[in-house]
């Protein structure tokens, strides 16, 4: 990326959507925002704060577009400021979800308005509250000097009369933009790692199309445009150019930042996907990615498809390389154990048993120190690994705790860290090269 033009500054409005904490309905309010946005002949780009790879699999299908994350931590700011600048050569509004409360986690959602001067709209659920609503929104605008809170969307509202008191005490400063209702229909079904994913929700257009409709008209007011420079460092390139990479991806394996494809493509890499659940073969490929997602969910079906099975261990043996990320370690494993206790033979890959909680075992960013540089990344798990495997190195959270390990098995690189590419660009490159011409 070259250094940018001291004109090359689009502006475009643009909103961060938040709230005071999670389970106020952000997601489904910003999807029936860009839906609405998109059906008055807007061209919405919406990105997502932090890792979240389930949230914006509804908010693409909402705007149409691909949507991204944008991450202090894990990104980078310069990563974050190159996609707000290209995202505004081609849109006519911005719409950033926030994660968890507006000033919650380090860095917090605050903390990424106030980098990029994006206004707030903030979300709050009013089901339980009348007057106090207010209070909730002034709290929100004036906690932090600096940080704009421009408007308010009333969540979760029963009636005209509920709508009123609530607006009684939102102060002059913030914009009321009216309520969005309880309606069950279009409300958007969730399992232990969060939102069910959007290819599964057999109706979302039709939720979607519903909630935008429910919005009232002062949602199409357009906030102040924001200015976005370019970044002004170079963007590193590694080249795999012409190296063919089979990634799995499928209702079991889903969870793929778009970042990373990008950055592979950019890197000269061929892409090709292909189902563990479906295909009996792979795709022509030196190298294969086995994302995250729901390999529990559909155990049986997995450890079923031998000659898929097969093929992968083929590769392996072969000496060519395999990145394994979280549930495609779990693939990769000799067994895993669903939560209900079905147990199935895996890949065998990796030497050792995983098994589901019921609860989370691991949540939070992380970054690990590599041949090639610091990869950044996050955690969210639901299993535990059993192994007697030695961990090649170990990930650190932000504050320096111990974080999650990565292991290598021959040509395996594994690990519960979903790596972002672009943090690191030589690491990651090491990932798909085979280990006699990556030194």
């Amino acid at each position: 990326m070259d250094t940018p033009r001291q004109d090359d500054a689009p502006a475009c409005p643009a909103y961060l959507i938040s709230a005071p904490s999670s389970g106020q309905g952000k997601t489904l309010v910003t999807a029936a925002l860009a839906r609405r946005h998109l059906k008055a002949g807007r061209k919405v780009r919406v990105f997502k704060v932090g890792p979240d790879f389930l949230d914006p699999m509804v908010l693409e299908v909402a705007s149409g577009a691909p949507v991204h994350q944008l991450d202090l931590f894990m990104c980078g700011e310069a990563q974050c400021r190159a996609l707000l600048h290209e995202a505004a050569h081609e849109a006519e509004l911005i719409l950033v979800e926030g994660a968890m409360g507006l000033f919650d986690g380090d860095p917090s959602a605050a903390d990424l308005a106030g980098r990029f001067g994006l206004p707030v709209l903030a979300v709050v659920d009013g089901s339980a509250m009348a007057q106090t609503f207010g209070a909730v929104v002034h709290g929100l605008a004036t906690y932090r000097p600096g940080l704009e809170v421009h408007a308010v969307i009333a969540n979760r509202v029963g009636s005209a009369r509920h709508a009123e008191l609530l607006e009684q005490g939102v102060p002059p400063s913030v914009k009321w933009l009216g309520t969005f209702p309880r309606e069950a229909g279009v409300t958007l079904p969730e399992r232990h790692l969060g939102l069910v994913q959007a290819a599964e929700v057999a109706d979302l257009d039709a939720r979607l199309d519903r909630a935008a409709s429910l919005l009232p008209d002062a949602v199409l007011y357009l906030p102040p445009p924001v200015s976005f420079p370019a970044p002004e460092v170079p963007e590193e390139s590694p080249n795999l150019g012409g190296l063919r990479i089979a990634i799995a991806r499928d209702e079991a394996f889903a969870f793929i930042y778009h970042a990373n494809l990008r950055w592979l493509e950019r890197a000269g890499a061929q892409l090709a996907f292909f189902s563990p659940l479906h295909d009996a073969r792979l795709p022509d490929c030196e190298a294969i990615w086995l994302p995250g997602g729901y390999p529990e969910l559909h155990l049986q079906t997995l450890a079923a498809n031998a000659p898929m099975l097969e093929a992968i261990r083929a590769h392996h043996a072969a000496g060519r390389p395999i990145l394994a990320e979280c549930g495609g370690m779990l693939y990769a494993c000799a067994s895993l154990t669903d939560v209900e206790g079905n147990r199935a033979e895996l890949l065998g890959l990796l030497d050792g048993h995983a098994a589901m909680q019921r609860r989370f075992a691991a949540l939070g960013m992380q970054h690990i120190a590599l041949p090639g540089g610091t990869l950044r990344g996050h955690t969210f798990h639901y299993s535990r690994l059993e192994t007697g495997l030695a961990p090649e190195a170990r990930a650190s959270t932000p504050d320096g705790r111990d974080g999650e390990a990565l292991y290598r098995v021959g040509s395996l690189t594994a690990s519960y860290m979903h790596g972002y590419f672009p943090s690191a660009p030589e690491a990651a490159a090491r990932f798909f090269v085979q280990a006699s011409t990556s030194d």
